[in-house]
């Protein structure tokens, strides 16, 4: 079977699917290994090193694509600068994996269905035991919560730990973690390294023994009805909850330093917690950092991608965090990928065993046989005008 990893074409991408470490692995599996040239150079891999691990350098991209039995990407499949889209240079029947997010690009899930690609989305993967080697969202999420650390104790113009000195002490910085997921606690874990003092609130009141275990301080409300999801995910609160919410959460952020916000619905959706209110609330000097800006931000005020100033507080709203960290990136979004495809190989016969039997494969599979197969996805298609697939 041949593999085929293209280099990233979105503009702010720095990531590539596989490094030259898996692509071995692979290839050690009986799997044709063919890169585009370049595409891991922004991640510090070379061309050299894809060959050094027996992958094949291919310098025309639609020669890659449609050479593909199974690529392997990134982000969703889109449009090329000359025009043409990633889906129609795959051949019709080829297989995809990716970080598709296919609720947020359905144009693209509309050509692979018309292209009868089986296209499975790693951001769709059940969050269960057995598949956590395989869960893009959880890796890359690490990433996001340690690096919107980092922006918060940059734009803050104060330090994050106590310091004693002849000239004086300062106080620890306060910083406010809403959203314990994978991304929160890294990032109150994170802080507090920095020596900040962290406090953190989520929904589901069943995380506060994480928080507590990583160094933040547990501050919420008793909901009136459970906000758990299944599967690692926070569920919409009810408007009476979301009303309690509201109130903790500006009395709060009106006494700290940093507001890191990561929370998402389902892992894809973020909801809006901070409003213009809450913001005028904080003092002067404070920073916002909202991390669920890639699901459409958590703050209101937020200008997705950018840095802007509402009263004094600086409110930061970073885009493809993962990408400003590509190397570990890379290799972590890249062994998900590994664990995926060799989970699903067989070696006796040398081939993808499309085992529509298991949870894994049936909970991320996008399209197949001409078809939107995907719950979700198929809900937002018919919410669409024309939105029949």
């Amino acid at each position: 079977m041949k593999i085929a990893v293209p280099r990233e074409i979105r503009a702010d991408e720095t990531r590539v699917a596989l490094d030259p470490e898996s692509c071995k692995k692979l290839i050690a599996l009986g799997m044709e290994v063919a890169v585009e040239a370049g595409a891991g150079t922004a991640a510090n891999f070379t061309d050299q090193s894809y060959r050094d691990a027996g992958a094949t350098v291919v310098e025309d991209a639609p020669a890659l694509f449609g050479s593909a039995e199974f690529l392997l990407k990134v982000n969703a499949p889109q449009v090329r600068p000359d025009g043409t889209h990633e889906v129609d240079l795959l051949r019709p029947g080829a297989r995809l994996l990716a970080s598709i997010f296919p609720t947020r690009n359905l144009d693209s899930v509309r050509r692979m269905a018309a292209r009868n690609l089986t296209a499975f989305s790693t951001d769709c993967i059940p969050r269960t035991t057995r598949a956590q080697a395989m869960d893009t969202l959880s890796s890359q999420a690490n990433l996001v919560g340690y690096k919107g650390v980092l922006l918060g104790a940059i734009e803050l113009p104060k330090y994050y730990p106590m310091f004693m000195t002849a000239a004086g002490t300062t106080l620890p910085a306060k910083v406010f973690v809403i959203g314990a997921g994978v991304a929160g606690l890294q990032a109150i874990a994170t802080a507090k390294r920095l020596g900040a003092s962290v406090t953190a609130t989520d929904v589901r009141p069943e995380v506060k023994e994480q928080i507590e275990s990583v160094g933040g301080k547990y501050v919420g409300i008793d909901l009136k009805q459970g906000a758990s999801a299944g599967g690692g995910y926070a569920a919409e609160l009810s408007a009476e909850d979301k009303a309690l919410q509201a109130k903790m959460l500006a009395e709060h952020c009106a006494t700290v330093d940093v507001v890191i916000t990561t929370a998402l619905i389902g892992g894809v959706f973020a909801p809006k917690l901070l409003d213009e209110a809450i913001v005028k609330s904080m003092k002067p000097g404070s920073v916002i950092v909202d991390l669920g800006a890639d699901g459409g931000g958590n703050c209101t005020l937020s200008q997705l991608g950018q840095t802007v100033v509402v009263n004094g507080v600086k409110i930061v709203a970073p885009l493809n965090l993962p990408a400003t960290v590509p190397t570990h990136a890379s290799m972590l979004f890249a062994r998900n990928l590994l664990n995926f495809m060799t989970a699903f190989w067989d070696k006796e016969a040398k081939r993808f065993n499309l085992d529509w039997t298991d949870d894994i494969l049936k909970g991320c599979a996008v399209t197949h046989e001409g078809k939107v197969v995907h719950g979700p996805t198929l809900k937002a298609l018919d919410q669409t005008q024309g939105g029949k697939a």
